[in-house]
């Protein structure tokens, strides 16, 4: 739900379109009642902002005439490259905002450019698609995120109150060192004066973050992507998987979503003519495991466990099913 300063300033921008606005109208775009309203346009008021009161029966709100927004100087490719940035950064989950705040944004930028270039981006927003992301995109609290990459790059402890996954709330303080976004998620990683280990938290669980007095020391080469890359990898799941792949490390960690599995090489325990890798992941499900060392095309051993070698078996047979069918029976099913 947008915070009230949110709804002021979507009054703001739906005043500025032009015209009279009844409350009725505004209090229905902004879902909220229409004593709200009147408040909220003494909001405005108070900030200068010239609302026109407009009595009668076709009567509600309207800015005074000439009151507009500076005009933006953009380049084309400057004001592609702000509205693109708007709209694929939210549904990427990179814009921490809500979606009326990016609209709002965006609509402020379309406004204010020369017709002619106005046009041409609206054809190009109202035709380009967006793939959908891989699961769904969570937005953490803006203002949780600001405080978090202060403290983090002054290297200031802050205090978190959090939700885990089960729900327990916990209060906390944590010396961050870094926040990484990853797959439509934000996640903040460093030391957790409640376990004193290197932990990661996501930072839409996160219901506050305070700064604090005093300071610490990033330990010298920590890599915050990393850690939180190795710790997602390491989450507990129903299959603990273990297997031996032929390659470099660099190639399995290529063709491998990235943490999902932590790849270990064996060049320097054991002579081997082929570079191999060892290679451990976790897993509700092992048919996409199978998937995916089909995928991989490199040789492999199954060290555990043994149901992978059932599912390993039965996608063959599926595959190799397939594979054989005439061009008239893809009608009929094959397995």
């Amino acid at each position: 739900m947008a915070r009230p300063t949110a709804r002021v300033l979507a009054l703001l921008e739906i005043l500025q379109a032009g015209g009279t606005r009844t409350v009725a109208d505004l209090a229905d775009r902004l879902g909220v009642d229409e004593r709200t309203v009147r408040r909220y346009v003494d909001h405005l008021i108070d900030l200068d902002v010239p609302v026109r009161s407009i009595r009668g029966r076709y009567g509600g709100y309207r800015l005074a005439p000439g009151y507009r927004m500076p005009p933006l100087m953009l380049t084309d490719e400057e004001a592609l490259a702000v509205l693109l940035g708007l709209v694929a950064g939210r549904r990427a989950g990179l814009v921490t905002t809500s979606v009326a705040a990016a609209e709002s944004a965006a609509a402020k930028v379309r406004r204010v450019l020369p017709e002619a270039l106005g046009r041409r981006l609206e054809a190009l927003l109202a035709t380009v698609e967006f793939t959908a992301p891989s699961r769904p995109v969570t937005t953490p609290e803006a203002g949780v995120l600001l405080v978090l990459a202060e403290a983090a790059r002054h290297r200031r402890p802050v205090a978190l109150g959090y939700n885990s996954w089960g729900g327990r709330r916990s209060e906390r303080t944590l010396q961050p060192y870094g926040i990484v976004l990853h797959s439509g998620r934000w996640y903040v990683t460093g030391a957790d004066s409640a376990s004193g280990e290197v932990r990661t938290f996501r930072l839409d669980r996160i219901e506050t973050a305070t700064a604090l007095t005093g300071s610490f020391e990033v330990p010298e080469g920590f890599d915050p992507a990393a850690r939180v890359l190795s710790g997602l990898a390491e989450v507990p799941y129903l299959h603990e998987v273990s297997l031996r792949i032929q390659g470099t490390a660099a190639e399995v960690r290529a063709r491998i979503p990235a943490g999902i599995a932590t790849v270990e090489d064996l060049a320097a325990d054991r002579d081997l003519p082929e570079p191999w890798v060892r290679v451990r992941l976790r897993a509700e499900r092992l048919e996409w495991v199978a998937a995916m060392l089909a995928w991989l095309d490199h040789p492999f051993v199954i060290e555990s466990p043994d149901a992978l070698r059932d599912d390993v078996r039965a996608l063959s047979r599926r595959l190799a099913a397939r594979a054989d069918a005439l061009p008239d029976e893809t009608s009929r099913p094959t397995g």
